[in-house]
């Protein structure tokens, strides 16, 4: 196996975060510089992410086998592991399967419910991107401004652009495969799964990724699943509150 790319900061009990789809870790080095006064923070570019390696598999199933490979290599024994968007979905299946790894889980702005695939928009856009034509970042904002209207998401799908030879610019991440397998990204949690640990899942004021009603759902799959709201913010709740996501974060985290 492939052993998955990360940054690590800090020092004391680790803490896994998962980023979002067509994220990478880096989106978290903010909050990460923060919690490395407590603990060893290892902000991980999940497949087809990031500096992770492509694959032209790309499932739940196998990013979860790709974080305990990451546990094993990294001699990780327990880890407190935080999940975003799709990132949750792998932290969620990662705790039911490996329960005797996670500490406390954290989960961001998602269900373990099924979600209709809901990115084309998205990804017709990046797929319109020809790098070969194309020689500055304003150029391409200006390819996906056709379809992606919302700034702060083309803000955070250019993070991804780098440049890979001197005359060449392309994406991070592996869109082809994305593309390819994007139905697999709402898949749900397995019925009759169980997790009995801490869990904290925090929602967005504005976001409708978490509704009431996805309540007892949650509490079928994590028993002892405490469900908050960040006020004012949808769902990068993270950036849009930080700091009341922050606070709910390591009260979480302190408490016995």
């Amino acid at each position: 196996m492939e052993l998955l790319h990360s940054n690590v900061v800090g020092s004391g009990f680790p803490l896994i975060i998962l980023h979002g789809y067509f994220g990478m870790g880096d989106n978290w080095k903010s909050h990460a510089n923060t919690l490395s006064k407590d603990y060893e923070v290892h902000m991980v570019d999940q497949r087809n992410h990031g500096r992770s390696f492509h694959s032209d598999e790309f499932n739940y199933e196998l990013m979860v086998e790709d974080l305990r490979f990451y546990f094993e290599e990294k001699g990780i024994e327990k880890a407190i592991v935080l999940g975003h968007s799709m990132g949750g979905k792998t932290a969620m299946l990662f705790a039911v399967e490996y329960p005797e790894l996670i500490e406390k889980l954290v989960i961001v702005d998602i269900a373990p419910k099924y979600y209709a695939p809901h990115h084309h928009a998205i990804i017709d856009a990046l797929n319109s991107v020809d790098f070969s034509q194309l020689k500055l970042r304003s150029e391409i904002d200006d390819i996906l401004k056709v379809n992606i209207k919302e700034e702060g998401v083309r803000q955070f799908l250019l993070k991804n652009v780098y440049r890979k030879t001197k005359t060449e610019m392309a994406f991070r991440f592996n869109l082809k495969s994305l593309t390819e397998n994007n139905s697999e990204v709402g898949e749900a949690l397995p019925s009759f799964t169980m997790y009995d640990g801490d869990v904290l899942f925090l929602r967005g004021q504005k976001s409708d990724y978490i509704q009431d009603e996805d309540f007892s759902l949650i509490e079928a799959h994590f028993e002892k699943a405490e469900i908050e709201t960040v006020s004012n913010a949808g769902h990068w709740l993270h950036a849009e509150n930080p700091v009341e996501f922050y606070n709910k974060l390591i009260r979480f985290l302190k408490q016995s």
